[in-house]
């Protein structure tokens, strides 16, 4: 048998939308990440994969906060009716597109230097 937590809290979806907007998100900022890491590789070699991996599994750390991040808001919402939700998520999601445009910026200056 069900209880009341099992469902949605709104007919809206928002913290299911929310949830599947930050797996698509973190899902691009991976991706971009390895593709980064693939074509900078011929010109910065170790630091190329460094940065690619590193951006990589900032992704995927911050989906799994957000994924916790849900059930914790979801669990908060059905109990006092209050959203209890951090900011780390978006933090790490944050430094992974700095990695990305770090990674972007030493292409730039290698190409100019070599």
């Amino acid at each position: 048998m069900s209880t009341p937590t099992d469902g949605p809290f709104d007919p809206g979806l928002q913290p299911e939308r929310t949830l599947l907007a930050w797996r698509r998100t973190c899902l691009a900022f991976g991706v971009a990440s390895l593709v980064g890491m693939r074509f900078t590789m011929p010109q910065l070699g170790l630091i190329s994969v460094i940065l690619g991996i590193l951006g990589g599994g900032l992704a995927v750390l911050a989906y799994a906060l957000a994924a916790t991040g849900y059930r914790r808001a979801h669990a908060s919402l059905h109990g006092t009716g209050l959203l209890d939700r951090g900011g780390i998520p978006l933090l790490l999601a944050t430094c992974a597109v700095l990695l990305v445009g770090v990674l972007c910026g030493v292409l730039v200056l290698a190409d100019v230097i070599g």
